[in-house]
């Protein structure tokens, strides 16, 4: 039995310690923001927080877990608040929005460490494949969630949940 906290709560899954962090997140915890893009690690879609770290995890067995905290996109703001999700729905990053959560919690992850980066450093910490091409307005959402998180900017409120669970 393999046990490590998800999102502040306490898990044990009865599972293989080979399964893919991903499918435990989204097939027995039912946290389907995290998505399966490629398997390989290459497209960043089923990115997750881990230890502070941002992390692939579909290249993440569940027994790599053990005894570790991994945050997914559901507890970065259960009410959309958090300064990357506001900043990503100003700026209209979102296309078809299924990239969006794994480069939010891997922008997470940035801005936690600074919060002031450049386009450089954004670039090599967001290694997301979006099909969509939002890069640039990407960049731009990212330096205006750090603006956010130092007091710099506001946004006048949070917007309204999507219908969907992207964000």
């Amino acid at each position: 039995m393999t046990r490590f906290t998800v999102n502040d709560r306490p898990v044990q899954y009865r599972m293989d310690p080979d399964t893919p962090l991903l499918w435990a997140l989204r097939d027995a915890s039912n946290l389907t923001g995290t998505k399966y893009g490629c398997g390989t690690g290459d497209c960043g879609a089923c990115t997750v927080d881990i230890d502070g770290e941002a992390v692939r995890s579909c290249q993440v067995t569940i027994a790599h877990a053990e005894g570790r905290f991994v945050t997914t996109i559901e507890a970065l703001s259960p009410d959309r608040g958090h300064p990357l999700q506001q900043a990503f729905a100003a700026d209209n990053v979102s296309q078809c929005g299924y990239c969006i959560p794994g480069m939010i919690m891997a922008a997470s992850v940035l801005l936690r460490r600074n919060a002031d980066p450049t386009d450089e450093q954004i670039d090599a910490a967001i290694t997301n494949i979006c099909r969509c091409g939002i890069y640039p307005r990407l960049r731009g959402a990212i330096k205006r969630a750090g603006r956010i998180m130092r007091g710099e900017e506001q946004i006048a409120a949070a917007p309204p949940p999507a219908s969907c669970t992207t964000m």
